[in-house]
This record gives structure tokens, C-alpha cells and sequence, in this order.
């Protein structure tokens, strides 16, 4: 991993997609080593973790997760998922939060040296651009040890650094826990 210790950090944290990267690669992230592990690194200004949820659930499986982030050092940002039917007539359930990763990336951006984007939405490209462009460095959390790549080409480009999952988790992952039914389960636009 490329981070200077002398660096300050900020983690931000595409929940749907890291799910998606992290299922895909067949393991589980575990969040507390995951906050351990940059905070050994460099000076960690904040962790953020977006997520969408299903409000008119009476259980969200996701619910206990974000609790526990909220409380562990994380600073959790959600909103309501938007429900529809396709033309197939299926239920689908949409909830992206690239704006408001976004925002609050430019936002944070006077108080970090360092962004860490765990991600590989290609709609991100552009924000790792404007970041740099004002002399932050960025690093792209995702994966390509899977048969189709869980990251746009174009944003493992334009970021300063590229991290794979797949040896991230040799130190912050664990073993799946059961297949749930879980709000991460959403399209997210990715690429």
C-alpha cells in the first residue's frame, strides 16, 4: 500500500459496491480491521460508509451492520432506497450514492492528503480527477481478481494507486458469513 504515514487519510466507502467486490472475491470485509489497518498506515481523518436502505422493511439485514459502524468509528451516511417494477414486471430496488460521496469527498478534501475510494464505479472517475487536480493523492480499493472485473478501467487509470481486494482482505477479511437477502443486493450504476 502506497500511503506516505506522514499522510492524512479519508476512507470513503461505496457500501453496494465493496459488498459486491468483496462477495464476488468470496470473503467478508471485516470493518474493524479494516479502520486498524489505515489507522497503522497514516493519521485517519474520517471513515465514511454509504448505503442506501429499504425504509418499509420491518427487518433490513444491513441495519446491524450500519449500527455497529455508526458506533465503531465510522461516519455512516444513508437515504431511502427508491423501489420500482421494470418492464419485466420484477421488483427492483435502486440506491446510489455517488453524489453524496461525492460531495462530501470535495467537501472533506481541504482536511485530507490521501483519499482511499473503496470502488470501482467508473462514475467516480471524474471526482479522483478534480481531487487531483487540487494535489490529493487517491487510491481505488476494488478488485480484478474476479473473471470479469469489479472496477472501470477508466477509474483504476486516473487513480494514483490501485488496491486490490483480493490482498486487502489477506489482513482485514474473513470467511463469508451465511448468503443473505441484504439492501447491497441493489443496482448501483457500477461502471
Amino acid at each position: 500500500m502506497s500511503i506516505d504515514p506522514r499522510e492524512k487519510i479519508a476512507l470513503f466507502i461505496d457500501g453496494a459496491n465493496l459488498y459486491a467486490a468483496s462477495r464476488a472475491i468470496g470473503t467478508d470485509i471485516d470493518y474493524r480491521r479494516l479502520l486498524s489497518e489505515f489507522q497503522s498506515k497514516a493519521y485517519l481523518v474520517r471513515a465514511y460508509y454509504y448505503t442506501a436502505l429499504v425504509e418499509d422493511q420491518e427487518y433490513s439485514s444491513i441495519r446491524p451492520l450500519i449500527d455497529w459502524l455508526d458506533y465503531n468509528g465510522y461516519t455512516v451516511v444513508t437515504k431511502p432506497a427508491k423501489e420500482f417494477t421494470d418492464a419485466t414486471g420484477r421488483r427492483k430496488v435502486k440506491g446510489n450514492m455517488d453524489i453524496e460521496l461525492t460531495v462530501d469527498a470535495m467537501d472533506m478534501a481541504p482536511y485530507y492528503d490521501h483519499m482511499v475510494l473503496f470502488s470501482g464505479d467508473g462514475d467516480f472517475t471524474a471526482l479522483v480527477a478534480s481531487l487531483q487536480r487540487r494535489g490529493k493523492r487517491v487510491t481505488v480499493a476494488s478488485t480484478l481478481s474476479t473473471p470479469t472485473p469489479m472496477i472501470s478501467d477508466e477509474l483504476r487509470r486516473q487513480a494514483d494507486f490501485f488496491l486490490d481486494l483480493a490482498e486487502l482482505t489477506k489482513t482485514v477479511g474473513r470467511a463469508p458469513s451465511a448468503p443473505r437477502v441484504s439492501s447491497h443486493a441493489q443496482d448501483s450504476d457500477d461502471d
